[in-house]
């Protein structure tokens, strides 16, 4: 295969090889071997990754760095250097000096020379009480809590840098640059910001490439990954990973490298457009790219075009990740079989309850009962209902004993007693605490050969440019027969976590499709759909451009992934929930 096309000035060939910590190994390999790019990029960062990397420092303080991106670049970093392909990733996550030191040892012990940058600036730890002091409450976004008002015990606090820093450490001739919490779009605006020499104020080149870079960030989302409609998908094996060729006007096509499974099409851009956002005005910390105004369309097989990106100045505040030690959780699930399903539950709950002195033994205590089995089974399995019982405590003692407390009652309780798993000890539960500060406390730092290099800060203009959504024709509402179907025959859905909160996008395949979507999904009908949501306050946001709605419902996931009891902690399923939802629709809009 051949290398780099760094010497062609037209476009950069920005690959991604990880949309999270533990995606797939060979990716790495996968992306530098199966064809010409420029750079490598990985990120590895989300909410839950940040707790899980300060586990790892609790163990060995020289940890809390992404080790798997160690031994990936222990396979490709030779290659890498022969084919100029530079290396861009987060995975330094609490440690980027550790990673980077680490990556020296590696590249000496291989024989090989790559000049190596490490980005610092995010960590603010250390400084939350001086910050404090100095005007900044960290506010949860949500629940309008100070964190001090909190008694919160924060563990870690990571600012999102922008791409700056990336910029100058490939000026300075780095190879392989690695941050901390650089936010997932930067990884792509930061090459493209370098290759093209682009200013700061070059707002709507940085919206595309930050468009660019939500699309790819999270790895085979983008190439037919969680896909709802599944059948448009030629092969989920080998699906590849994602590439944005970048040119200089800001605009990009998305696509993969021949010969891998999956699919690159308006569909599969579009649902990873729509996934983890809230407004159209999607913020990083270098711009405000307006989702609305994006021109999306099919160049090819596995090529989408995006173009038409306009962007708006920054906020002069960053967006921190802090993570509290909120205390600590265990959760056991009994198996319910057979007749009289919710009286068993009931005999069990209440003696239980009484087992471990009341329900305020614990701080919080809450017992949720799934309906799966049928009538008249056919299987045993289909005789089966779930009751997850979960706890949470500062006292990890009694946390801990907790199980045993359910195990205690496995011969004098309900007939057919059995549980889904034997029982644990309990684990931290970690408090997701979104919040703001200004951006005059953030300086990104880069260090690579022994030099420090501070990053200067974007000036924000007092009057700010505003943009208008792109106008968009629309269709009227269709006409003809109704039927009654499942609501995912026509439209597509994809969500997740937006820390305590989730978003639910929804999109079109026609125009429509779209002006159907428009008028029906309400925030009322979706809470008449999705019951188990009508106690969340949720918030509705239109992109015709992408024949889209999004839905943020608030307040969903608690306290965020690593402190939630829900089943499913990052809402993946609601998409799949609402489209399983039978509802009447014009029979002409079923493509």
């Amino acid at each position: 295969m051949s290398g780099s096309s760094l010497q062609n000035n037209q476009k950069l060939i920005i690959a991604n090889c990880s949309g999270f910590f533990g995606d797939r190994f060979a990716a790495a390999k996968e992306m530098v071997d199966g064809g010409p790019i420029d750079v490598l990029t990985g990120d590895y960062l989300a909410e839950l990754t940040m707790a899980i990397l300060f586990r790892q420092t609790l163990k060995d303080p020289k940890l809390g760095y992404v080790s798997t991106f160690l031994k990936q670049m222990e396979q490709v970093m030779g290659q890498c250097l022969d084919k100029n392909i530079k290396v861009v990733s987060n995975a330094g996550g609490l440690n980027p000096k550790g990673l980077a030191d680490k990556l020296g040892e590696l590249s000496r012990t291989l024989g090989l020379h790559p000049r190596i940058a490490y980005i610092e600036g995010d960590n603010l730890l250390p400084r939350i009480h001086e910050l404090q002091e100095k005007g900044e409450p960290f506010i949860h976004l949500d629940k309008g809590i100070s964190l001090k008002d909190a008694k919160a015990q924060p563990i870690s606090a990571n600012a999102y840098l922008g791409c700056w820093g990336i910029v100058e450490a490939l000026k300075q001739g780095a190879d392989i640059v690695v941050g901390g919490r650089l936010a997932d779009a930067a990884l792509v605006m930061g090459p493209a910001a370098w290759k093209f020499n682009w200013k700061r104020t070059d707002w709507n080149n940085l919206a595309g490439a930050a468009v660019a870079g939500h699309i790819i960030e999270c790895s085979a989302q983008a190439t037919g990954g969680n896909y709802s409609f599944i059948e448009e998908v030629p092969s989920f094996q080998n699906v590849g990973f994602p590439i944005a060729e970048m040119y200089e006007d800001g605009s990009s096509v998305i696509t993969k490298h021949p010969g891998t499974g999956g699919l690159v099409s308006v569909g599969t851009v579009t649902a990873q457009l729509i996934y983890e956002i809230r407004e159209p005005r999607y913020l990083t910390p270098d711009v405000a790219a307006r989702f609305d105004t994006i021109n999306i369309s099919q160049e090819g097989q596995d090529r989408v075009r995006i173009s038409g990106v306009c962007g708006e100045p920054p906020t002069d505040t960053a967006k921190v990740c802090i993570n509290n030690l909120s205390g600590y959780r265990n959760s056991m699930t009994i198996v319910l079989t057979g007749l009289d399903i919710e009286k068993k539950a009931k005999i069990f709950e209440d003696a239980l309850v009484e087992s471990i002195g009341g329900r305020g033994e614990y701080e919080k205590f809450e017992v949720s009962l799934t309906r799966s089995d049928k009538n008249d089974p056919n299987t045993n399995e289909e005789a089966f209902a779930y009751l997850k019982v979960s706890v949470l405590d500062s006292n990890s003692k009694k946390v801990d004993k907790f199980s045993s407390k359910i195990v205690e009652l496995a011969l004098a309780n309900i007939p057919g007693f059995t549980a889904t798993a034997p029982p644990g000890k309990g684990t931290p539960s970690i408090m997701h605490w979104p919040a703001l500060v200004s951006m005059s406390h953030i300086t990104q730092k880069v260090y690579m050969d022994g030099k420090e290099i501070v990053i200067g800060r974007t000036e924000i203009p007092v009057d700010r440019p505003m943009v208008e959504s792109k106008k968009v024709y629309l269709s009227g509402f269709p006409d003809g027969k109704m039927v009654k179907m499942p609501f995912g025959r026509a439209f597509a859905t994809r969500s997740g976590d937006k820390g305590g909160n989730a978003n639910l996008g929804v999109w079109a395949k026609t125009p429509e499709g779209y002006a159907f979507l428009k008028q029906f999904l309400t925030v009322e009908k979706l809470k008449e759909l999705l019951a188990d949501m009508r106690v969340y306050d949720i918030e509705r946001y239109e992109m015709p451009n992408l024949l889209a709605v999004n839905f943020y419902i608030r307040g969903v996931l608690g306290d965020g992934v690593a402190a939630s009891f829900r089943s499913d902690p990052q809402a993946k399923t609601l998409g799949e929930y609402l489209r399983a939802r039978i509802v009447e629709m014009p029979e002409s809009i079923l493509v």
